[in-house]
């Protein structure tokens, strides 16, 4: 049985607003002390204001417009409220950002509120004259708190402005941040309980910034996508121990447009940087009362803004000006921008998450609700899903899309747990408004994107599903590849598909084997050099008792687990790195790499360093000094230099597998250990060896001018087996003779280029290891076909 203020509390007509939307006990009465915290009414007074004119409804958010034709210079403010009975503007004191400096009106720094009465399609607007850049700003919503129904709007919460283009402060989350009163003894209905303190002293503010930037000084790289080479990396955690930058640049947009920076990145071959969030985030709760901060940045507050931590010139507005530099840097260095985005959740979480931004200005309409309108539909894990189907939510998301691209010049986006974003109203549908939007958008379509095919609700796994335009991460092959050379595979059927392109999963509808980003690691999970050094995940440093982070790794810790001295385990590890990475540069597709794995970084094991903002992620240019880990980085770069030099490693078409000419030659061909074309016995039979041959005779792609494209033609032997295997090299008309360019069994590759054989000559192909070698024209001197001759080592 409940007690009484329990039974009084679930009733909802006293505590919580009930019904009509007026709570009974309002916490933290304005000038009267809460929880023993005097309120600051000093610093929060409301200010005499300017003139308020009426503006414009279009465009949303807060736009700059100078002086002109006699009109003052001032800012044009927009925000879509639908529900919402008024809206206030908050504005505080300006900093000295791009072309700021503190407002014409020489406001202190306290609290402004205007009233916006303008309201036109549900879009509250005004201009207000003499507020320049680096004015900070914010929203006071007003509206029926009945959180029975879904409407949570509560004006003692400054909110930050969804279409702010720049954040100053950051989120600490203090019990004033939130909408209910968070601390309410009966946890099960405080988020019916209204909280009355005022939340402006402990958020963020947006900042007004400058426009004018047309970027005709920046050439975009364009890459084809089956020319890219994609590297996911962190903006912080890339430079932040590099040598090369300077020390007040580290970890920041600045320290990654650096030239000791990009000139990492252009020797070792990308095409693209993949850039871990960079929209404003904020801190969980939870990991800020354990001393921890949000690290990877998947806990987006502000879709416009580029984070504020992250910038070397200060949170002003400057950040802006700031990560366009980096862009342009990495542009003129043939290096393209693509943005890991989150669209499918918010850092507000569920009913008892903080009320920072859309929460609070219509929560009905921007977050998706279960039947009982308290509760949030959560298709993310992460408390909250973007209702996408509602029009302004879906005009968010693609505004900001377009901002990126046009505005801070960005190539492209990667989405967080896109078939959340493509979900209608419950279930994941290809034709979906979102979906449907990019398709015909004349911007979007034309710019890089990549879906992560999966969200964590019912029938979210869309690996294979998302229409042309779209490429995907494709956890299949992650998977194959690993358990391929940890001995895991009971065949060669599945690794078969993921070399050649993963046409089983791409080939409809005019999609092409670029259709699949091809990795072995990512920020989620062990780094390469983790995957052959631990089989069990250690993350007990994120302070979770190690319950967080998969336990499926499909790993193998080479026989010691973790730190070792055991030299023998160590050149198994080395040798399982270069096949790990000799097999992604070769394999039919889009291949991503992880900052820090061409160089052997590693995270102790933790497989979840979502939280660990130190040396645990940083990377670690020291590594470099190593000549095995140097060696493992120069591996790298020759296999992206080949893999750029020969189109018939990055088809832009599936191949056909059937002859070609009349010499029966065929464009992909796979050989047993034998040197015998594989039947379908043998696909299924248990196999640790395959031989993949690409022809480069029969290329079907042409030319800029219609001509025909050709190139040599490439035999890769992949051997996970324990032990040494002699391998046939195929004869005509595959070829009379072959070079060995790639061996993984060797710690150095030097000597390898100019090693020839005989086609019909039995090699050896030591215990797991990968030999790739090229077609040879003429044959060779050396031992007949049938013996078996040593491979001599460099």
């Amino acid at each position: 049985m409940s007690s009484a203020p329990e039974q009084e509390a679930e009733r909802g007509d006293e505590f919580g607003g009930g019904r009509a939307g007026c709570p009974a006990t309002r916490p933290g009465a304005r000038g009267t002390p809460v929880n023993g915290r005097p309120r600051p009414d000093a610093a929060l007074r409301p200010l005499p204001g300017p003139a308020v004119w009426p503006g414009s409804p279009e465009p949303l958010g807060a736009r700059f417009k100078p002086a002109a034709g006699g009109a003052p210079a001032g800012t044009n403010f927009a925000l879509w409220a639908g529900g919402a009975e008024a809206v206030e503007l908050c504005l505080f004191g300006g900093g000295d950002g791009d072309g700021g400096g503190p407002s014409a009106d020489g406001a202190p720094e306290g609290e402004i509120r205007l009233p916006l009465t303008e309201l036109t399609h549900e879009i509250w607007h005004g201009f207000v004259p003499g507020v320049l850049p680096g004015r900070r700003y914010g929203y006071r919503v007003h509206g029926r708190w009945d959180p029975w129904t879904g409407a949570r709007w509560n004006p003692a919460k400054l909110l930050l402005d969804p279409y702010a283009r720049a954040v100053d402060g950051d989120f600490s989350l203090p019990p004033e941040v939130y909408g209910h009163v968070r601390d309410w003894p009966q946890q099960h209905v405080a988020d019916t309980v209204r909280d009355e303190r005022d939340s402006a002293p402990y958020v963020p503010k947006g900042v007004v910034v400058a426009d004018g930037d047309d970027w005709a000084d920046d050439q975009r790289p364009k890459t084809p996508w089956p020319d890219s080479v994609i590297y996911e990396l962190h903006v912080r955690g890339f430079t932040k121990l590099h040598p090369g930058v300077p020390e007040e640049l580290r970890g920041t947009y600045a320290g990654l447009g650096h030239p000791a920076a990009v000139e990492h990145l252009v020797r070792l071959g990308v095409t693209a940087v993949e850039l871990l969030p960079v929209h404003q985030f904020a801190h969980e709760d939870h990991l800020l009362r354990r001393g921890l901060r949000n690290y990877w940045g998947y806990n987006s507050i502000g879709y416009f803004a580029p984070h504020a931590g992250y910038a070397a010139t200060g949170t002003d507005g400057r950040q802006v000006g700031e990560f366009k530099r980096m862009v342009r840097a990495l542009h003129a260095a043939g290096i393209e921008v693509v943005l890991d985005v989150v669209y499918n959740h918010t850092a507000e979480g569920g009913e008892l998450g903080p009320t920072l931004s859309l929460k609070g200005i219509d929560n009905r309409r921007y977050y998706r609700l279960q039947a009982d309108r308290r509760r949030y539909a959560d298709y993310t894990g992460c408390g909250n899903t973007l209702h996408v189907v509602q029009p302004n939510v879906l005009r968010l998301i693609t505004d900001s899309l377009r901002y990126w691209v046009t505005e801070m010049g960005v190539d492209g986006f990667r989405f967080d747990l896109a078939a959340a974003l493509a979900r209608s109203m419950h279930d994941v549908d290809m034709l979906s408004p979102f979906l449907a939007v990019i398709a015909q958008d004349p911007v979007l379509r034309r710019v890089k994107l990549i879906a992560e095919p999966w969200d964590v609700g019912s029938g979210g796994y869309q690996v294979g599903s998302f229409p042309p335009l779209w490429t995907e991460w494709n956890d299949r092959y992650r998977d194959a590849v690993r358990d391929y050379w940890r001995g895991a595979l009971p065949d060669v059927r599945d690794l078969g598909y993921r070399l050649s392109g993963s046409s089983d999963l791409y080939a409809w509808g005019g999609r092409r084997p670029y259709a699949s980003v091809n990795f072995v690691t990512a920020h989620d999970g062990f780094t390469l050099r983790d995957l052959v050094s631990y089989e069990q995940k250690h993350n007990e440093a994120n302070g979770e008792g190690n319950r967080d982070g998969t336990d499926g790794n499909r790993s193998w810790n080479c026989g010691a687990e973790g730190r070792t001295d055991d030299p023998a385990v160590l050149a198994l590890r080395r040798r399982q790195l270069r096949n790990l990475l000799t097999t992604l540069l070769l394999s039919t597709g889009v291949p991503m790499l992880v900052a820090g794995d061409e160089m052997g970084r590693t995270q102790g094991g933790n497989n979840n360093a979502y939280c660990q903002d130190n040396e645990t992620s940083w990377t670690d240019w020291s590594l470099l000094s190593d000549p095995g880990w140097r060696a493992l980085a120069d591996l790298c770069g020759r296999l992206l230099a080949l893999r750029r030099a020969h189109p018939v490693l990055r088809s832009r078409s599936f191949f056909s597998g059937r002859p070609q000419s009349a010499d029966g030659l065929r464009d992909l061909a796979w050989f047993t250990a034998a040197g015998a074309e594989m039947t379908e016995a043998d696909w299924y039979a248990p196999a640790a060896t395959l031989g993949m041959y690409l022809s480069g005779r029969d290329i079907p792609q042409r030319g800029p001018q219609g001509e025909p494209v050709t190139d040599d033609s490439f035999l890769a032997v992949l051997h996970a087996g324990a032990r040494d295997v002699a391998f046939t090299l195929p004869g005509p008309p595959w070829a009379d003779a072959y070079e060995l360019l790639v061996d993984t069994a060797r710690e150095e590759q030097g000597a390898a280029p100019g090693e020839r054989r005989a086609a019909g000559t039995r090699v050896t192909v030591e215990a797991r290891s990968v030999l790739l070698w090229r077609v040879a024209t003429g044959r060779p001197a050396g031992p007949e076909p049938g013996t078996e001759p040593p491979i001599p080592l460099p």
